[in-house]
């Protein structure tokens, strides 16, 4: 935010506006009058609980937390909920004496605004934990809330006057500024803002906590007035971390990807716009963050003429006409030259997997692990000792086999030996003294 423009900035303090940094709204396990309660009564403090007092500043771009701690050194890590791996949200505090500070991003980080009745209410969870590597049960989560109030700006707005036959008076005298009158005008500020909705924008049901591809309703709108009219340009999704954002809608006000954003519709009024899409995410967060810019148009003298844009390939064939109007004094013709004001409208959302949580388990989560119930028939074994069993099964079960192997080759050869080397006669077998005593008695 602190790259933008003089004009981004401008438009920042249009939409948003704190006449000064106010104390805001902390709501979680413990408020502030209980946390002074308990540094008030020893006795009744929790004794895994290091922090003593929590405090909330809400200003214009962040909402930042001072933490007073019951240790001299806090070492442990602050970030919000969900983003514990984030380097980005979240703080690391080694040997962090004094009074701990955290700035919380108003637009990224997990945080999500709110329509409220005066005004817009910023919120977000802080998860505290006094380890900078492991969780504990001494970590806290701090649900933390900022509402800001609109106030009434009025808009200026600078004009340049041509009169017709300033011209010719400019080739006749050589004179360059002779001709030119510049105008103030002023007008009352009209409030924008963005929401999203699920399904129908006229079910007026806002879209929170939704799935990849629920239908939503994205709706940018100003004020019902008869001055001005506002043409929607150069919208793109965030993940709220700085690593990645995808252009939706390009400064001709014409879709970049039709797949994931098609055309604003606008009222007659030019005062609205919505735009109907379905769900998406970035694959390593939950959190998306719309950021759309809305240029105001003067609807009288074709002013607003370009809108809503007729888009081809990306440029929008529809030009603003040139300003013509007449000087009722002088009778006499001039063209007029706006300056055209944009402001910057900004809304987010969380969107999960098809098999992500419920918005209540969600809610209960601070990145606590895993915690299951112990089962006396269950055996646990880590992935690298049972890498290294089933490697050493397998060398057993093939020596078992080789061992068999070599078992049966060796009985074998012994029965091939002991067949070889008998002494039983297996030839022709003839019967001498038989022979002898038969051929005597015939004799």
């Amino acid at each position: 935010m602190k790259s933008q423009s003089v004009a981004a900035h401008l438009a920042a303090a249009l939409i948003l506006v704190s006449v000064c940094p106010s104390r805001g709204q902390l709501i979680g396990e413990f408020d502030k009058n209980a946390l002074k309660e308990a540094t008030e009564t020893e006795k009744e403090k929790d004794k895994n609980d290091i922090v003593l007092d929590v405090g909330v500043l809400c200003n214009s771009e962040d909402i930042t937390l001072t933490l007073t701690v019951t240790t001299d050194f806090f070492n442990g890590m602050i970030y919000p909920k969900g983003l514990s791996k984030n380097s980005t949200c979240m703080t690391e505090y080694i040997q962090q004496e004094g009074i701990i500070t955290y700035v919380l991003p108003l637009r990224s980080c997990n945080t999500m605004s709110t329509d409220v009745i005066d005004g817009i209410e910023y919120f977000n969870t802080v998860v505290v934990q006094p380890h900078r590597k492991l969780v504990t049960n001494q970590g806290r989560g701090y649900h933390v809330r900022c509402r800001y109030q609109t106030q009434e700006k009025t808009l200026t707005n600078d004009f340049n006057v041509r009169f017709k036959w300033a011209d010719s008076a400019q080739n006749r005298q050589g004179i360059s500024a002779l001709g030119t009158t510049p105008l103030t005008a002023t007008a009352a500020m009209p409030a924008s803002s963005m929401r999203i909705f699920y399904g129908e924008a006229s079910e007026g049901l806002v879209a929170e906590n939704v799935k990849i591809g629920d239908p939503l309703s994205l709706v940018v709108s100003i004020d019902e007035q008869d001055i001005y009219g506002m043409h929607v340009t150069e919208c793109l999704v965030r993940d709220g971390l700085g690593w990645s954002e995808q252009g939706l809608i390009n400064g001709e006000g014409c879709p970049e990807d039709y797949e994931i954003m098609g055309e604003f519709e606008y009222s007659s009024s030019k005062t609205t716009a919505l735009v109907h899409f379905q769900a998406h995410k970035f694959p390593y967060t939950s959190s998306v963050y719309y950021q759309c810019n809305v240029k105001l148009c003067i609807k009288h003298a074709g002013g607003c003429d370009q809108v809503p844009p007729i888009c081809e390939d990306g440029v929008n064939i529809v030009r603003k006409k040139r300003q013509v109007v007449e000087v009722d004094e002088r009778n006499n013709a001039y063209d007029l030259v706006e300056r055209e004001e944009t402001i910057k409208v900004y809304s987010g959302l969380y969107v999960n997997e098809a098999q992500d949580l419920d918005d209540d388990e969600f809610a209960e989560n601070l990145d606590q692990p895993d915690v299951s119930v112990y089962d006396p028939d269950t055996f646990c074994i880590s992935q690298r000792s049972f890498a290294i069993g089933i490697a050493i099964a397998g060398l057993i079960l093939m020596t078992a086999v080789v061992v068999a192997i070599m078992i049966l080759v060796s009985k074998r050869r012994r029965k091939n030996l002991s067949t070889t080397g008998s002494s039983i006669y297996s030839g022709p077998y003839t019967n001498t003294a038989y022979s002898h005593s038969s051929m005597s008695r015939r004799s």
